[in-house]
């Protein structure tokens, strides 16, 4: 096995993380929109499997009569998408210092395991399709491949400091 250099590792770890910021914001950023989207979608249905088809049609059906008759409630997915552009800034900190703010890297790794239990459990309670449930669980499982990779050559630089 090859030993990496502190540059190499140092590289490495930053396009993990920089992986980890665009996903933060692209969802962020995809949340302000969610009737626009789903307008689209529900216009290309036949683009989606057909297991997806129903679900799709019935999220933008709730999501444009809530919208249409309650606005208010989408206040609470503008929230949600500002979170994920703040989590994503909070990622700046490890990628300009890795060692210095691994702490960071813990912490997505400890969301990226609370996503499971949330999507089953809130997904159960809210009639989530179990399929559904498993699509938000694999954020929590891909985000957690660049984080571990980051996490272990963090921990590399870190022995590189004290040598």
């Amino acid at each position: 096995m090859k030993t990496l250099t502190k540059a190499q590792l140092l590289q490495r770890t930053r396009w993990c993380i920089l992986f980890i910021i665009a996903g933060l914001a692209i969802s962020g950023i995809t949340a302000f929109p969610l009737e626009s989207e789903l307008a689209y979608f529900n216009n290309h249905l036949g683009s989606f499997p057909a297991i997806l088809q129903p679900w799709l049609r019935t999220v933008y059906h709730g999501l444009s009569q809530t919208n249409l008759h309650y606005p208010f409630l989408s206040y609470g997915t503008d929230w949600l998408a500002f979170a994920h552009l703040m989590l994503a800034i909070l990622f700046v900190g490890p990628l300009l210092n890795p060692v210095k703010n691994i702490w960071v890297i813990q912490f997505g790794l400890i969301a990226c395991l609370l996503i499971l239990p949330l999507a089953f459990i809130a997904g159960y309670i809210r009639h989530i399709p179990f399929f559904w449930q498993l699509i938000d669980c694999s954020f929590g499982v891909v985000s957690a491949v660049p984080l571990s990779i980051a996490y272990n050559n963090i921990q590399k630089l870190e022995r590189y400091q004290f040598n």
